[in-house]
C-alpha cells in the first residue's frame, strides 16, 4: 500500500511557510517531523531530531527516529533536508472520537499519513482514504490523530482536549456543506490521475447525486472537439469551495507555498527563486521548476474541517 522503507518505530504533506519556520527555532536537539521529497511519500511525515540547525542556504541536518541508514544496519538515517521539509511535533488529544469526513493522520509504517475518514466502523475503528495513492485502509482510533497544519507559528486547528462525541443526524458541518455544494455553486475540483496531483480546476456544480457525488462542469476545460465544457461526476473527496481571496501580497517570499495558474488549473508549488519581476516555482509532483509572473500566483490555502487554512 505504501512505499517500503527501512524502519525503526514515531509522524507526512509539507506546509512550508518561511516566516513561521523562522519564528520557530530549530536548534540542535529539537524534536521535529520531516517530510520526504520523493515520489510516493506525499502527505507523510516522520519524526526526527535536529542534529545541526539551519544553514544560510536553508539546509538542516536531521536524524530520523523511524528510518535506518541501511536495512542491515541499526544506525538511524541522517540527511540534510530543506527548511520547508521540517516542522515542530504536532499536539495531540489524549482521547478523541472521530467523525465521518474528518481530516486525520494515520500512523502506518512508522510515519503519519494524511487521509480522510470515509467510514466509522465498530469497536472504535475507522476506514481512512489516502488520496495520493487512492487506497483505503482500516485503523484503530489510537492509530489516528486530527490532521493539523503548521501555519505562521501556530497549529491549525488548535489543540482541544475535550473528547469529540459522534454526531447523530446532520451536524453543522454537513449542513454547511449542503449549502456550499448546491447546484450552481462555484467550486474547485481535483483529480487523482497521474500527472494531475496537487492541481485544482474551477468548476460549477450542475447536480447533486446520491452517495456524496456531484455532476460538475469545468469552467476552462473543454471537450476534444472544443464544442462544450467538460462535465463529469466527482465525489466529495475531490471537491472544495473556491478559496477566498488571500491577503494582498506585494512580493512572495522564498520557500513560500503558493498555487500557480498553469494549464487551466491551480498547481501547488514552492517559491524556489525570487527574481525582479518573476518567480521560479518548484513542483514536487513533477520535479519541475517553472517561472511565473506575480499575477499568476496566489498564496496556497487548504480546506480543512470546513475552514480555509
Amino acid at each position: 500500500m505504501f512505499p517500503h522503507l527501512s524502519l525503526i518505530s514515531p509522524a507526512f504533506h509539507p506546509n512550508p511557510n518561511y516566516k513561521s519556520m523562522a519564528d520557530f527555532q530549530f536548534k540542535k536537539g529539537t524534536k521535529v517531523e520531516i517530510s520526504i521529497d520523493e515520489e510516493g511519500f506525499r502527505g507523510a511525515w516522520f519524526s526526527g531530531t535536529v542534529i545541526k540547525p539551519p544553514t544560510k542556504n536553508g539546509k538542516v541536518l536531521v536524524e530520523y527516529e523511524t528510518l535506518l541508514a541501511d536495512e542491515n544496519d541499526s544506525t538511524p538515517l541522517r540527511e540534510e533536508v530543506d527548511l520547508v521539509q521540517i516542522r515542530p511535533i504536532p499536539p495531540r488529544e489524549s482521547s478523541r472520537i472521530f467523525n465521518l469526513d474528518e481530516d486525520v493522520d494515520a500512523f502506518h509504517n512508522d510515519g503519519w499519513w494524511e487521509g480522510v475518514i470515509t467510514q466509522v466502523l465498530q469497536n472504535g475503528e475507522y476506514s481512512v482514504y489516502f488520496r495520493p495513492n487512492r487506497e483505503q485502509s482500516d485503523f484503530k482510533g489510537s492509530e489516528l490523530r486530527l490532521h493539523r497544519e503548521w501555519v505562521r507559528g501556530k497549529w491549525v486547528p488548535p489543540l482541544h482536549e475535550e473528547v469529540v462525541q459522534p454526531t447523530s443526524g446532520k451536524n453543522a458541518h454537513e449542513q454547511k456543506e449542503e449549502k456550499l455544494f448546491s447546484p450552481g455553486s462555484l467550486v474547485e475540483v481535483s483529480s487523482d490521475e497521474d500527472g494531475f496531483e496537487g492541481a485544482w480546476f474551477a468548476a460549477t456544480i450542475v447536480e447533486v447525486i446520491e452517495g456524496n457525488r456531484y455532476l460538475i462542469e469545468y469552467k476552462d476545460l473543454r471537450t476534444e472537439d472544443d464544442t462544450e465544457f467538460v462535465r463529469e461526476e466527482v465525489d466529495k473527496l475531490h471537491i472544495r469551495p473556491c478559496p477566498p481571496p488571500a491577503e494582498k501580497i506585494d512580493k512572495f517570499r522564498l520557500y513560500e507555498e503558493v498555487d500557480a495558474l498553469y494549464n487551466d488549473g491551480w498547481w501547488v508549488g514552492i517559491i524556489s527563486k525570487v527574481h525582479r519581476s518573476k518567480y521560479a516555482v518548484y513542483f514536487k509532483g513533477t520535479n519541475e521548476e517553472l517561472e511565473f509572473k506575480h499575477g499568476d500566483l496566489r498564496l496556497h490555502q487548504d480546506w480543512i474541517g470546513g475552514k480555509w487554512v
